[in-house]
């Protein structure tokens, strides 16, 4: 037993083992365990923290949010290690984790935004050079996928900003590569749409 008084010697079949030797390689097991998931979320972390933060962004337009719901994916996956079956899908688990947080804090939004009236101080007149409308047009873009369908935005971001093939878009999102083609389909038809009458207005000649 590992609780409790120590019970003296153990006895199985021929074998004899004391109490000591039991507990030692008890502990000795454990921190190897923690080890190689420290390790592993450690090269995770080096070599996808930035990739998943845009992703966040993306889906938030809020840099200290997208940090804090990827900070939870990373944090749940180090819990939930051990129980990973395949560890080279690790980073498609991180990725539906950073979307569904996502999904929670739109939400959480939302429910905020119904309960708080804010008003939007005016902004400064900016001289148009180059950089301005260049920030003014990435702005347009962003706008106009917040207002797609969560869905349809998801994989809009996925596809052309992170670059995803359509399976593995469907992998992380749950659907179907034909629900995949669909909400694309969709997605870049409101954007043109969208974006065409930005267009219009910012050039009216």
């Amino acid at each position: 037993m590992l609780g409790g008084k120590p019970q003296g010697r153990v006895a199985r079949g021929n074998s004899v083992m004391t109490h000591e030797r039991t507990v030692a390689m008890t502990e000795s097991s454990a921190p190897a365990e923690r080890w190689a998931a420290d390790e592993a979320l450690e090269r995770l972390y080096a070599a996808h923290w930035r990739s998943l933060v845009r992703l966040g962004v993306l889906l938030l337009r809020d840099q200290g949010a997208a940090e804090e719901v990827v900070q939870d994916a990373f944090v749940a996956m180090h819990g939930r290690w051990s129980r990973l079956r395949d560890p080279d899908r690790a980073l498609g688990y991180l990725r539906r984790s950073v979307v569904n947080g996502a999904r929670s804090a739109i939400r959480h939004r939302g429910v905020v935004a119904r309960h708080t009236a804010t008003v939007r101080p005016a902004e400064p007149e900016r001289a148009a050079d180059a950089g301005v409308l260049a920030a003014e047009r990435r702005a347009a873009v962003l706008d106009a996928l917040d207002q797609l369908p969560t869905r349809q935005r998801e994989v809009m971001v996925c596809r052309y900003f992170l670059d995803l093939s359509e399976a593995e878009i469907a992998e992380m999102l749950g659907i179907s590569r034909g629900a995949v083609k669909s909400h694309a389909s969709r997605g870049s038809a409101a954007l043109r749409a969208t974006l065409a009458d930005h267009w219009t207005q910012e050039d009216p000649s």
